[in-house]
C-alpha cells in the first residue's frame, strides 16, 4: 500500500512537471512574450488560468519596489517599518471584511507582498552598494508617485482575492493553476532572478 501512494505521488508530481514544462516551451514561442520588452510593466491581458489576474497583479506591486527603494536609498527612511505596515495591514482587513472574505487570510496575503516589497529593496540596495554607477539617477516622490498606484493595486487585490476565493483552496489543483499563473507571468514580465525570488515570496500564501 505505502509502494503504491509513493507511486501514485511521483505520478501526480510528475503531471504537474510536464503540465508546466509544456505551458512553458508555449510561452516562449508564443507572440505574447515576444511583444513583451525588458523593463516593461506586467501586462494585464494573455494571463494564464484563474490566478493568473492575482499573479499578475502582485508582480504589478513587487515592480513598484524598484520605485520604493529608488526613493528611500541614501536617506534615512527604513526598509522596515513595523508602524506604517501594521496600519497597511489593519486597513487591508477592514477592507476584506467590507468585501465579504476571510480578514485573517487577507492579511497574510498581504503581509507577503509587503516582504516580497523588501526582498526587492534588499537587493537593489546590496547592487547599488556594490555598484554605485548603477545607482537611480532620480528620487521618486514616496507620497505622490508610488503610494497612490500602491493603494490602487491593493485594492484590485482585493478584488481578485474575493474572485479566487474557491480557487484558493490548497488543493493540488490550486498549486498547479498557480504554477502555471507564476510561470506564464514570469515569463511575459521578463523578471531577473531578484523579481522572480520576490514573486516566489509574494504568492507562498495563496494555496494555503
Amino acid at each position: 500500500m505505502k509502494h503504491h501512494q509513493n507511486f501514485a505521488g511521483h505520478r501526480r508530481r510528475s503531471a504537474v512537471t510536464i503540465a508546466v514544462t509544456a505551458l512553458a516551451a508555449a510561452l516562449i514561442s508564443s507572440p505574447a512574450h515576444a511583444a513583451v520588452h525588458s523593463g516593461g510593466a506586467t501586462p494585464k491581458g494573455n494571463v494564464v488560468g484563474p490566478l493568473g489576474p492575482l499573479t499578475s497583479i502582485a508582480v504589478q506591486r513587487i515592480l513598484l519596489g524598484d520605485k520604493v527603494a529608488e526613493a528611500k536609498f541614501g536617506t534615512d527612511s527604513p526598509i522596515d517599518d513595523p508602524a506604517r505596515e501594521q496600519q497597511e495591514l489593519q486597513a487591508v482587513a477592514a477592507m476584506a471584511a467590507n468585501a465579504g472574505i476571510d480578514p485573517d487570510a487577507s492579511v497574510r496575503f498581504f503581509d507577503a507582498q509587503i516582504e516580497a516589497n523588501k526582498v526587492v529593496q534588499r537587493g537593489l540596495y546590496a547592487l547599488w552598494t556594490k555598484h554605485p554607477e548603477l545607482r537611480p539617477s532620480e528620487r521618486p516622490d514616496l507620497t505622490k508617485d508610488v503610494r497612490p498606484k500602491l493603494d490602487q493595486i491593493t485594492t484590485e487585490i482585493i478584488e481578485q482575492l474575493k474572485a479566487t476565493r474557491d480557487t484558493r483552496k490548497p488543493t493540488a489543483t490550486c498549486h498547479l493553476q498557480l504554477l502555471q499563473a507564476q510561470l506564464s507571468t514570469e515569463l511575459r514580465a521578463r523578471l531577473d532572478a531578484l523579481h522572480r525570488r520576490a514573486l516566489k515570496t509574494a504568492l507562498q500564501p495563496v494555496c494555503t
